[in-house]
């Protein structure tokens, strides 16, 4: 059509070129309104003379510079809203005020001073109405484009108060996403209607759903405790509705609301489970103003306590990995996350940077491309940098990759942790902390026997600062696994509902302890804190999650329904390929039944059996012939003696370093 073909070439000019094009016919209105103000004064259509014509150079001279400072030309027109609106108000206050002064109060000769008052009501009137004009003109035509790609989705907000509102007010201004109606909680609430939209009891969701044709429910509840949350997204479960949460509140009230703005659910939605919020005391009291080290700095886990870390004020971080990609998307994420810090608090002081206590700009960050193997040129680094803390995240922790390949598995996370924990010893630092995982509990793979051992290091090494040789405080973290990170479950799923299935599953019965990253990067920070010596502190991880259940929940939670015999005309397949070698059905945190309380309600203390150092550095020794020597039947032998739980889960690997053929 040549109507759209206009429209498309008019959307697709330089910003500056539209600019223009909307100042000309501003110019045109401001003329135009001049001569209609005359004629509908004097009843005259005629020509000007004289002074008459001032009216014109003072119209345009008045208003381009209050259109120009007050961002009227910033504005999309096609997105013009209520802030645009007030905008041209508080304009046109200014401007009335200006051409009522100039041709009412002072006066010029042979112009009407009724022209002072009419001339800016009828331009009010005119550049909102071109406005408007071109936002329905150009908006009809990314309707008819969008229609042409995919049906408009229809959603339902959960939640009328004010950030409910407010996100109705948001979508309402750039026509992506139809509000058909709110829910609510409060009884007051309900029945009424907020912009001509019905809110409705939660009560009768499901025919509500069907005779709107609902495909999206949007949470717009902020204040709603975790347990309503999951109440919630509960009741939604195989409703064929996609559900995500509102954006952050600024975007909402500035408007600029998409929909690639909605989230998704987060991990916590997903778990169903509440939070308990850090203690800033255990946080803060082995990172403030002090020197802390992170190995495995660009792994999941690491980056996370970077992250945390540099919110506490750290004298300087020093990040350590042997990937150069990974150290290098850390160390830019942390700089601006510095400079993000520092703009936080300057605004909560006023922007007065000597009120400030502490500036977050001196913390120095120190990349250091380096392996945890690498004994050297680790002593090197501790020594320059003197680092107080160590947060030892390095690992190899991909269990069918460490499965296949158990040499490089073993020489990293056994001797790599013995190696960062004999040169910690050697510089004196004050505290070293493992992050360990529950697979190193009666591990059925490779992987867990290693961190295992790597825990038996540092129960050995805590034994011998207790008698005074050393001043190192050594202590370890195990939890389960953690949702986002690479390589678990949340992120393959999401992606491969995105793509239309199947959902690969290795086995329907397979369950698992879950957590966030940011929850357990803050419990580890707060478990070192109240280390004494060889801790091995366990986080309470709630209820293990059966994967199929979470599968389930995703697939539902995205507005579509799983395919299986019961329902052979749904979206998403759920495959079940087997079992992987090294997997467990499931997994445990403890080796004993003994857990200990702590000050923290999501943080235990283990009790468990160790070797003294003498007998394990023997046996390192020994496996470390071994592994040189590439004897598998050495190799498994030595992991059963130094693990005694370990029960691998079947003869899958060709130990001199491949898969077997």
């Amino acid at each position: 059509m040549p109507i759209t073909a206009s429209k498309k070439s008019l959307l697709s000019l330089p910003r500056f070129v539209k600019r223009a094009v909307a100042m000309f016919f501003d110019t045109l209105l401001c003329a135009f309104t001049v001569w209609l103000a005359f004629g509908l004064r004097l009843d005259q259509w005629g020509h000007f003379q004289g002074s008459q014509w001032w009216t014109f150079i003072f119209a345009i001279g008045f208003s381009f510079p209050l259109f120009i400072v007050f961002g009227l030309y910033r504005a999309i027109f096609r997105y013009v809203g209520s802030a645009a609106l007030a905008s041209m108000a508080r304009v046109f206050i200014i401007y009335t005020s200006l051409f009522f002064c100039a041709f009412t109060l002072i006066g010029v000769d042979g112009v009407p001073r009724s022209i002072g008052i009419i001339q800016p009501i009828l331009l009010f009137i005119a550049i909102g109405a071109s406005r408007y004009f071109v936002r329905h003109w150009l908006g009809g035509m990314n309707s008819i484009q969008k229609s042409l790609h995919r049906a408009q989705p229809v959603a339902l907000i959960y939640g009328a108060g004010s950030a409910g509102r407010q996100l109705a007010a948001g979508l309402a201004s750039n026509k992506e996403i139809l509000v058909k109606a709110f829910i609510d909680d409060d009884p007051h609430l309900q029945g009424s209607t907020i912009n001509g939209v019905s809110v409705y009891p939660n009560d009768g969701m499901q025919e509500l759903i069907d005779r709107l044709d609902i495909t999206d429910v949007l949470l717009a509840i902020p204040s709603a405790s975790q347990a309503r949350r999951s109440e919630i997204i509960a009741s939604l479960n195989g409703r064929g509705v996609r559900v995500r949460t509102l954006p952050g509140l600024i975007d909402i009230a500035s408007g600029r609301v998409r929909i690639s703005d909605l989230h998704d659910l987060d991990m916590n939605d997903l778990l169903g489970r509440a939070v308990v919020p850090p203690e800033v005391r255990l946080l803060e009291k082995n990172i403030r103003d002090q020197v802390v080290l992170v190995t495995g700095a660009g792994g999941s886990i690491g980056s996370e306590l970077c992250r945390q870390i540099i919110k506490f004020s750290p004298k300087s971080l020093v990040l350590i990995d042997n990937s150069e990609h990974s150290l290098y998307l850390i160390y830019e994420e942390l700089k601006k996350a510095l400079i993000e810090l520092e703009d936080d608090r300057l605004a909560a002081v006023g922007g007065d940077q000597l009120s400030l206590s502490h500036s977050v700009f001196p913390i120095k960050l120190v990349p250091c491309l380096a392996s945890v193997r690498d004994g050297d040129l680790l002593l090197k680094i501790f020594r320059a940098h003197q680092p107080a803390t160590v947060f030892h995240a390095a690992a190899y922790k991909h269990v069918p990759l460490v499965e296949q390949n158990p040499a490089e598995g073993i020489r990293n996370n056994v001797f790599g942790t013995f190696t960062c924990a004999q040169v910690s010893l050697e510089c004196g630092i004050s505290q070293f902390i493992l992050v360990s995982t529950d697979k190193a509990v009666r591990p059925t793979n490779v992987m867990g026997a290693s961190k295992r051992i790597a825990e038996l290091i540092l129960q050995a090494m805590a034994e011998i600062a207790a008698n005074g040789e050393h001043s190192t405080n050594f202590s370890m973290v195990r939890f389960g696994n953690v949702l986002g990170s690479s390589g678990s479950v949340a992120p393959l799923f999401s992606a491969q509902i995105a793509a239309g299935g199947p959902i690969t599953l290795t086995h329907s019965e397979v369950t698992r302890y879950f957590m966030t990253i940011p929850e357990a990067a803050q419990l580890v920070i707060q478990a070192s804190a109240m280390a004494v010596g060889g801790d091995v502190f366990v986080l309470d991880m709630g209820e293990p999650v059966r994967i199929y259940d979470l599968a389930v929940k995703m697939v539902y939670l995205s507005g579509l329904l799983v395919k299986d015999e019961a329902h052979p005309h749904g979206d998403i397949e759920i495959e079940v390929t087997g079992l992987r070698p090294g997997e467990k059905l499931y997994e445990e945190l403890l080796i004993g039944d003994n857990p200990q309380p702590t000050t923290h309600p999501k943080i235990m203390k283990a009790h468990e059996e160790f070797l003294s150092w003498g007998d394990l550095q023997q046996e390192l020794e020994k496996l470390n012939v071994a592994l040189d020597a590439s004897d598998s039947d050495l190799i498994r032998g030595m992991l059963k003696k130094l693990v005694p739980g370990y029960k691998p889960n079947g003869d899958t690997v060709d130990w001199n370093g491949g898969p077997k053929q």
